[in-house]
């Protein structure tokens, strides 16, 4: 998907059609319909210390908290295996739960340090548990990602490739030339994704030549799932707006695929 994504436009160019994820369809996705859309997360000017709010988080004692805080590659966190054990044998059960969903963002959603939660997540989920709209931060994430990737020409995807992958295939299960051909008569391409029944024949440049020679009709415009509603297309009078992530800004204009 590297491959396809325009830096200046910030959105993915199939042929002659662009289209990138919204914040109305991530928010459909994500399930998202509770919380506040106004609130969006923002980094507080003058945060608790990392090792304060993690005492605060997991009950344990600062001598613990200070024993677990790594530094990797410039960047402080700690590792899901500290977590693990608290996560299984927690006496608290909401501290269970907590814990565990902190790992989840941290590393499937922004796993920036493999196999470690990131010192900036922690501040995140504190404001998840006050009701923010997790979902500008993670379109953000997403689409800074896919710059820097298509930038360096390589690179490591640091957002939530699994709801990314979702939205791709939802869009994109009509097309029935190469590599889906490939697919059995019984599956549409999402459910073989799913079912695991994808031929292994199936290469990166297989995919690039498809997405490279899509056709209108090949595309479904609306996804299945998303919800009938009023649609965000601009900001009062502006038609762009900043979405702000974990660890950066981004441009948004969504009204250039409001198709």
């Amino acid at each position: 998907m590297v491959r396809i994504w325009d830096l200046a436009y910030a959105c993915f160019i199939f042929n002659q059609d662009d289209m990138t994820p919204t914040i109305d369809e991530y928010a459909a996705l994500l399930r998202v319909d509770n919380v506040q859309p106004y609130k969006i997360y923002v980094k507080e000017p003058k945060p608790m210390t990392f090792k304060k709010k993690l005492v605060r988080l997991t009950d344990m004692t600062d001598a613990w908290v200070e024993k677990q805080i790594k530094k990797k590659n410039e960047t402080i966190c700690i590792p899901w295996s500290s977590l693990r054990d608290l996560v299984l044998n927690h006496p608290d059960m909401l501290k269970r739960v907590n814990l565990f969903a902190l790992a989840i963002y941290g590393l499937i959603i922004f796993p920036k340090v493999l196999g470690h939660i990131e010192v900036v997540m922690v501040d995140f989920f504190e404001r998840l548990k006050q009701g923010i709209n997790p979902v500008p931060t993670i379109l953000a994430e997403t689409f800074r990602s896919l710059s820097s990737c298509r930038k360096k020409g390589k690179g490591r995807f640091i957002g939530y490739a699994q709801l990314l992958n979702v939205w791709i295939l939802s869009h994109f299960w009509k097309v029935e030339r190469t590599p889906f051909h490939m697919f059995s008569k019984t599956f549409s391409p999402l459910e073989a994704y799913f079912k695991k029944e994808w031929p292994k024949e199936v290469t990166e440049q297989h995919w690039v030549s498809v997405f490279q020679n899509l056709r209108a009709d090949d595309v479904t415009w609306r996804a299945p799932w998303i919800r009938p509603s009023v649609l965000l297309y601009k900001v009062r009078d502006q038609d762009w707006m900043p979405l702000l992530g974990l660890w950066g800004g981004v441009g948004y204009a969504p009204l250039m695929v409001q198709r």
